[in-house]
């Protein structure tokens, strides 16, 4: 089993929006967004635990914290914190419980995984018989006016490993149009009545970075590979006003249950960016949200018009571009061909020089500029272009620039990110789905360079780790243990995948605080537990860095706290 497979059933258990008995507020009205606006109050909270790792190293760990105004107030002995918070202080005791700080997910899609969750969730199917079975008793949330959606097929994960058809949905729906995204975003699973209403035939060219894959006589087969997913895109209905709402507070729902305070979200759309800004004016919004803009779109003109913003739990400052595809529908732009299909070396979305327009664009109006790059192809272009746009506006260091996956590297593109002061914003579990069938694209050559994060840190470079959801499960647990073991949940392959590349429990947890807050330019306020700093943590059932790995998977998230409010509470006091 691999990490991606964690948490099958999400999806019933979210339906109900209003079901999610363990946040400690009701889910409000969509308009209202996702939960009231806390009382303000003067009380002084101290936290008590087996365990507080502060990662200030003053005092690396702590018995008890305590917090008022949204603020870390202090930390050291139970004796020492119930001091300096006075008499009146409200206990709350976690028993065994590790606190930690606030952890961030530093590259996901709050969109993605809302629409997910009320979706047919196609995440962890072992066979294509199961993927049209779960389609086929598809949710009446899962259909966008006509059309039937759903999301995370992997044909990796069946016996076969090919590309399924539209012949295998056409059995079953012959005149209701389909859509169902691969489980990376990048490919598109269609029948022939969505290509009917999207008017892709056999004479239907390739778009620019897209590919419609054919078969006999040059025949659509229903796979449709990244740009070519416009083409549908096009004529489907989008989602209503409740139904965006409601899907974005199941988002924002989930990640606090599975631990997280924060969220970067990569690419972020016009219209959820407005919803968010009129939730932060509210106070409703509980999530730390820093938004990547959507580069790749139209909306990337109104985001240069309007420029950075900063509200008070929601952040703009930087964009999020998109130079190639992704590894398991063989869209990553390679320099070579893919080992496993000669004659193919990928896409690039944007050609270099649009690229580079849009990166200088956007650094001119104060952007961080971060991009998806996943095979060696598409690192290279970036680091070229990042490196001579980063010179001429003077933002080589302090523009903190990221490159997204940085997933399959040329060594020597490796040492120069880390020379260049760029940040690698990588995600753990995409090693350990991807390690069954990564070395079979690239070959064993290309993939010393692929997934390698102590290379990344030997570099120089700045380790910010996230799990991009909803292409992974959002669950920052696994996330911990795939970088501690790159292994699956059986404890294969022994020693791990490639395991000189693993990285201890202390830097896996920094990747998910420290580095995550240096990548949004907040290392001074968050990241850390020091007074003083925004009062973001989590309490955990096993202790992240010396407790046993095999247990984290499995691990309970007790208490989800941002800005000193309990946003998840898995606890009775």
């Amino acid at each position: 089993m691999t990490l991606r497979r964690l948490g099958g059933g999400l999806l019933g258990a979210v339906l109900l929006l209003t079901s999610l008995s363990s946040c400690t507020r009701r889910v409000p009205p969509v308009d209202d967004g996702p939960g009231p606006a806390p009382t303000p109050t003067a009380t002084t909270t101290v936290y008590v635990a087996q365990r507080i790792r502060t990662l200030d190293p003053a005092k690396p760990q702590v018995q008890a914290l305590a917090v008022k105004d949204g603020k870390v107030l202090a930390t050291g002995t139970r004796e020492e914190v119930l001091a300096a918070a006075g008499q009146d202080a409200r206990v709350v005791d976690l028993g065994s419980a590790t606190v930690v700080p606030g952890l961030t997910d530093a590259h996901g899609h709050l969109a993605g995984l809302g629409r997910g969750l009320v979706t047919v969730d196609l995440q962890g199917v072992d066979t294509k018989a199961e993927a049209l079975e779960r389609v086929s008793s598809a949710p009446s949330s899962a259909f966008q006016g006509e059309w039937l959606l759903g999301r995370g097929w992997d044909q990796n994960d069946w016996p076969e490993k090919t590309f399924p058809s539209r012949a295998d949905l056409d059995a079953r729906f012959p005149t209701r149009p389909v859509a169902l995204s691969r489980v990376d975003g990048h490919a598109l699973w269609v029948n022939g009545e969505a290509l009917r209403r999207a008017g892709i035939t056999r004479d239907t060219k390739d778009p620019a970075g897209g590919r419609i894959l054919r078969g006999e006589g040059g025949e659509p087969t229903g796979i449709l590979v990244d740009n070519a997913m416009g083409l549908i895109e096009a004529v489907l209905p989008p989602a209503t006003d409740a139904q965006h709402a409601a899907q974005l507070t199941a988002a924002l729902n989930h990640a606090a249950q599975v631990g997280l305070t924060g969220v970067h979200d990569a690419g972020m759309d016009l219209r959820t960016f407005r919803l968010l800004q009129r939730w932060d004016k509210a106070g409703t919004l509980k999530l730390r949200v820093y938004a990547m803009a959507d580069g790749q779109t139209a909306d990337r003109e109104t985001y240069l018009k309007d420029g950075p913003h900063e509200g008070k739990m929601l952040t703009l400052r930087a964009v999020k571009l998109s130079l190639d595809g992704a590894l398991g529908s063989r869209g990553a732009a390679l320099h070579q061909d893919y080992s496993d299909e000669p004659g193919h070396r990928g896409l690039l979305l944007l050609s270099p020089e649009e690229y580079e327009a849009r990166v200088r664009a956007f650094m001119a109006k104060g952007f961080q500029v971060c991009t998806h790059a996943i095979g060696d192809r598409a690192n290279t272009v970036v680091l070229d272009v990042l490196s001579r746009a980063a010179e001429a506006t003077g933002t080589r260091q302090s523009g903190r620039h990221r490159v997204e996956h940085a997933q399959i590297m040329r060594l020597e593109d490796i040492d120069r990110l880390g020379r260049s002061g760029f940040i690698a914003s990588v995600q753990p579990t995409h090693a350990t789905s991807d390690m069954p069938w990564a070395e079979a694209r690239v070959g064993p050559e290309r993939i010393r360079g692929a997934y390698a994060w102590q290379r990344l840190k030997a570099s120089g470079a700045v380790l910010a780790l996230g799990s991009d959801f909803p292409v992974e499960r959002p669950n920052v647990l696994a996330g911990l243990y795939a970088a501690r073991t790159r292994q699956d949940l059986r404890g294969l392959p022994e020693g791990g995948w490639y395991g000189e590349q693993r990285l201890s429990g202390q830097e896996a947890l920094e990747g998910f605080t420290v580095g995550a807050a240096h990548a949004s330019f907040a290392e001074a306020r968050r990241g850390r537990l020091q007074p003083g700093m925004d009062a973001d943590f989590v309490a955990l059932s096993v202790d992240p860095v010396d407790g046993p790995v095999s247990e984290l998977p499995g691990a309970e998230v007790r208490l989800t706290v941002v800005a000193g409010e309990e946003v998840h509470r898995a606890f009775q006091r």
